[in-house]
């Protein structure tokens, strides 16, 4: 079988003997193309061309879910094919692997590898779904190029927290949960309390949902995990249907220690929950629109401000390895 090993050479977990030591074990059963990447977006641009040439039936992604989701996002420039384009593979290499772990994958680059080995030796693969983010028609932002997400999207408050977050690791900090906990406290010290939220929420033949101070996306669940806890913000989402929605329209000092307390206390049964918390299950259109830009992430990835994202829910889009 052939495979392109992609490569991220500074992923926060993985070292470079690591880094060869999977790349022997995968080298002795496939036929094995390794490719680091050296900028942001050179995964993208070499799962596309793996796609486009045809030379890969496997692309394994080596990193964190930033490096899945540009290989995602590579092999799925042309939109889904599932009888044509190759197929995909993880390995957690990041600080959290949100999508390994939704998968199933062990969270050890070693055990993951070995896992991978097994499902490739036993054909064992599953049809995914996924996300969708695009500039909305007749918006500032109908311009923006569309994009596909693995696990989760946010507007607001939680998309705040990740763009914190990722000037922090450009002044050299280290990505971690304690990073993470920190920035979520500042970015709600410095949000205004009490106002009406900026955000509706735009289903087709629905009412409109108004005055959202956050939106959060999920495509499975859970959304993230904090070390080995994971955090269910729509503990319904999953990977065969559409797409979830966990929005919240006030945010009190009050309220966010509840849905802090909530979301740690969350479980696979058990979301957030409030008169203030907005929940939705398989929603495949909607739109998130905003009064005025705020912050935008797609799987943990800071993409700037955004005032109006539409989301499609699209099953069946790529079979993964597991």
């Amino acid at each position: 079988m052939r495979a392109l090993l992609v490569v991220n050479p500074v992923a926060t977990t993985t070292s470079v003997r690591t880094r060869e030591v999977l790349t022997h074990a995968l080298a002795s059963d496939l036929k094995l193309e390794v490719a680091a990447t050296e900028h942001r977006g050179h995964a993208r641009e070499l799962a596309r061309r793996a796609a486009e040439e045809e030379s890969a039936d496997v692309v394994i992604a080596l990193g964190g879910d930033g490096t899945a989701n540009e290989v995602v996002n590579g092999l799925l420039h042309h939109g889904p094919e599932l009888d044509r384009l190759p197929r995909l593979a993880v390995l957690p290499g990041g600080s959290t692997n949100v999508f390994a772990r939704a998968l199933g994958l062990p969270n050890d680059a070693v055990e993951a590898t070995g896992a991978l080995l097994d499902a490739l030796h036993n054909g064992s693969e599953r049809t995914i779904g996924l996300g969708l983010a695009s500039g909305t028609p007749d918006s500032r932002d109908a311009e923006v190029p569309r994009r596909w997400f693995t696990f989760c999207a946010g507007l607001g408050f939680d998309a705040g927290v990740v763009g914190r977050v990722e000037r922090e690791r450009e002044r050299g900090k280290r990505s971690t949960h304690a990073l993470y906990v920190r920035q979520a406290l500042r970015t709600f010290v410095r949000h205004p309390h009490g106002e009406r939220g900026p955000i509706t929420l735009l289903r087709p033949g629905q009412d409109p949902v108004r005055e959202l101070v956050l939106g959060i996306v999920c495509n499975t669940a859970p959304w993230t995990y904090l070390g080995n806890k994971p955090v269910y913000a729509a503990p319904r989402a999953s990977f065969d249907t559409a797409l979830d929605v966990m929005a919240i329209s006030k945010m009190s000092s009050a309220g966010m220690t509840r849905y802090v307390t909530q979301l740690l206390r969350s479980s696979p049964e058990r979301g957030p929950q409030g008169k203030h918390v907005v929940s939705l299950h398989d929603e495949t259109e909607f739109t998130l629109q905003s009064q005025v830009p705020l912050p935008f992430q797609l799987d943990g990835d800071h993409l700037g401000v955004r005032t109006s994202v539409t989301f499609t829910g699209v099953r069946r889009a790529l079979r993964v390895i597991v």
